[in-house]
């Protein structure tokens, strides 16, 4: 149970953090955020989680991350699904929390509400095709620098710093495309308040990041100096 806790708060606060900075502070496009503080607000989420739940869950917050080290061999299947279940729940109460604070302001709409798409929903007009294979490999290599970085030879206390910017990385790529998922209970947590078509396009933004973080455990599980 604590180590739900800690997924579900973790989760929480990568949604708020993340999607807060993309729904709160990137509408004052002359203070400067952009793209470059969407990206890093999502990597300073992860990197502060890692250094404080970590040590109590392996600070996951994220589905396809769970599936990840799972087929990696670094993660234990009956601990899956409730795993996935606290950050599903946990992204869902930090959309809820931005909703109440965004809501506040005279003339609020939802909007997209940094959610997921492609298509007319892509911020740069991507499609599906486009979108499917970017969150594929963005998961891909987001795992492998988890798995990595982790490792029992890797040098130790740095993986949160490596995870971290390795988040904020691939926003700065794939925003533009997809608005960066590469973790679908970030996606659901906006789909639910955006709705309509961010419903339609969130099968997407789980099918690529579980197709890209299963292929990832695979291959670092092969490539992998030991098994551990």
């Amino acid at each position: 149970m604590k180590k739900l806790i800690a997924e579900f708060i973790g989760t929480l606060w990568l949604v708020l953090g993340g999607c807060g900075s993309a729904v709160l502070a990137a509408a004052y496009p002359e203070l400067g955020i952009g793209f470059v503080g969407v990206s890093l607000a999502f990597g300073l989420t992860v990197l502060t989680m890692a250094y404080s739940i970590g040590h109590v869950s392996g600070c996951h917050l994220n589905p396809a991350v769970s599936i990840g080290l799972w087929m990696g061999g670094r993660f234990d299947k009956k601990e899956l699904l409730p795993y996935i279940a606290a950050q599903v729940l946990g992204g869902i109460a930090g959309a809820g929390i931005l909703f109440v604070i965004a809501s506040g302001k005279p003339g609020f709409e939802v909007g997209g509400f940094a959610a997921n798409g492609y298509g007319d929903h892509s911020p740069g007009g991507y499609n599906m095709i486009a979108a499917l294979v970017t969150e594929i490999v963005m998961t891909f290599i987001f795992l492998i620098v988890i798995l990595g970085s982790t490792h029992s030879n890797a040098p130790k206390g740095f993986a949160g710093i490596a995870i971290g910017l390795g988040l904020t990385l691939i926003h700065l790529i794939s925003i533009p495309v997809t608005n960066t998922s590469v973790n679908p209970a970030r996606s659901t947590s906006q789909a639910l308040f955006a709705g309509d078509w961010a419903l339609g396009q969130l099968w997407l933004f789980w099918v690529a990041p579980i197709v890209g973080a299963a292929l990832a455990g695979v291959v670092y599980k092969a490539i992998s100096p030991d098994t551990e």
